[in-house]
């Protein structure tokens, strides 16, 4: 081994102050009161670098949280700065982040493509995948929960950062979707993945399965991102202080209509792939109505809201059976991509805070369409925040009602289901996401919180 690891102890140490400063953290904010490294092996033992693979268990507020952390220890920094060291300038040895060494990237390519087992990583290829040419990947910028590496112009590898025991709902979906041949989803090519019993703090039990580490997938070179694409038609239609909607060159209402279809179309084969059942309304809501009352705790704000909010949850706990299946889960436009000639929906793999179980239990596809009508709102509004100008705020709701109806109806094309004859269930789920974001704001953004608020009163006055 030319260079020796950084011993235990040091790089806990290291880890308890360069965790919380990275983007795909979870817990910013929060009391980090232990951090342990549950899982420690050889990835690659080259001359000049040692790059190493990390489980790394961490408290963050008392609750246990897993992270997966390639780390990279060299004499020096590769010619890439953007390495996020983990010692102090100056060190030597230096430990930086491993999915930004560039021999380690290019191993990782090596290794998927012959489906090798590295220190008890498994590396997997989908039946007649193609993967490029060894070569290095380039992480890309500005994710938050993951890290994903591009090798090529046709090849993404994502790294789950929050790991939790079992099958990734990613990879899983992504599965059953290219066995439907969905074209709205990109192809899966592969994965990685970790035997159970090594990756749950003791727990042997076979039931639990392979843990997936990361996801392999058809990369879309050029494709437009849907939020970016919402965002600047609404600034070309501030812009344009003289034309409707409809007259602006970026109007989004036909790429609304097209993206509704298919969304549908993603749930219907997600409903074949999958299975259908129902679960009963009242099941359905029990977890809206704890949100709330929490809500409500925290934000003094939303007690005048909090009667009517129950009634709507009420209506859908009424109801009866509600049809369910799997479904996206954290549906919003930026998991979205415009293609030359159609959408893609992208990231299947649900809240990553949330427990693995509870993100593979079959939903209503209104989970997903309140996803993506509440973003279609924040997409209107994200320039006005501060802004006291009638005129803009008149022209951000035309944007944003003109959007969720052409939504709706690209949706109700391919569905035998119209989202906006839904009534009470559909509201419940953009109620319930909009107190969410209510919560959110007050703790990340308060200058925001009109935005969620604003929607809340609007969806209890609709009812």
């Amino acid at each position: 081994m030319s260079i020796p690891p950084v011993e235990d102890g040091t790089l806990t140490r290291l880890l308890t102050d360069w965790l919380p400063a990275q983007r795909w953290f979870s817990g910013k904010g929060l009391a980090l009161t232990g951090v342990r490294i549950a899982r420690r092996e050889v990835f690659l033992d080259d001359p000049d670098v040692l790059v190493e693979h990390l489980l790394v268990d961490v408290l963050v507020d008392g609750r246990p949280q897993r992270y997966q952390v390639p780390i990279a220890t060299a004499a020096e920094l590769p010619g890439d700065r953007r390495t996020f060291p983990l010692t102090p300038e100056g060190a030597s040895p230096v430990v930086y982040d491993g999915l930004r060494d560039p021999r380690g990237t290019e191993s990782l390519l090596r290794h998927l493509a012959g489906q090798d087992e590295v220190g008890g990583l498994r590396f997997r290829l989908v039946p007649g995948a193609t993967l490029p040419e060894p070569t290095r990947g380039r992480l890309l910028e500005g994710e938050q929960s993951n890290s994903s590496l591009v090798f090529g112009d046709d090849l993404m590898v994502k790294v789950f950062r929050l790991v939790q025991p079992g099958l990734n709902p990613d990879v899983e979906l992504h599965a059953a979707l290219a066995g439907r041949e969905c074209p709205a989803v990109a192809s899966l090519r592969g994965w990685i993945e970790l035997d159970g019993g090594d990756t749950d703090g003791g727990n042997t039990d076979d039931a639990i399965g392979p843990t997936t580490l990361a996801m392999a997938q058809e990369f879309l070179a050029g494709a437009a991102d849907g939020w970016a694409m919402a965002t600047a038609s609404v600034r070309d239609l501030f812009a344009e202080a003289d034309l409707l909607a409809d007259e602006v060159g970026t109007d989004f209402a036909d790429e609304s209509r097209r993206l509704g279809a298919a969304v549908a179309r993603v749930h219907s084969d997600l409903a074949a792939a999958t299975g259908s059942t129902t679960r009963d309304g009242a099941e359905l809501v029990t977890a809206m109505r704890a949100r709330l009352d929490a809500a409500v705790a925290e934000v003094p704000g939303l007690s005048g809201f909090a009667d009517a909010a129950r009634a709507v949850f009420d209506e859908v706990a009424d109801s009866g059976p509600v049809p369910v299946h799997r479904v996206h889960g954290d549906l919003h436009l930026g998991q979205t991509l415009r293609t030359p000639d159609h959408w893609i929906i992208i990231d299947f793999e649900g809240e990553p805070s949330a427990p693995l179980a509870e993100r593979r239990v079959p939903d209503s596809p209104a989970r997903d369409v309140a996803g993506i009508l509440r973003s279609l709102d924040y997409a209107a509004q994200h320039t006005l925040v501060g802004v006291d100008d009638r005129q803009l705020r008149f022209r951000a709701r035309e944007w944003r009602d003109r959007n969720v109806d052409a939504f709706c109806t690209g949706y109700a094309e391919v569905s035998a289901s119209d989202p906006r004859e839904t009534g009470a269930l559909l509201r419940a789920y953009t109620l319930d996401k909009a107190l969410y974001e209510v919560v959110y704001e007050t703790r990340n953004r308060p200058g925001w919180v009109a935005v969620p608020m604003g929607a809340v009163e609007r969806i209890l006055a609709a009812g």
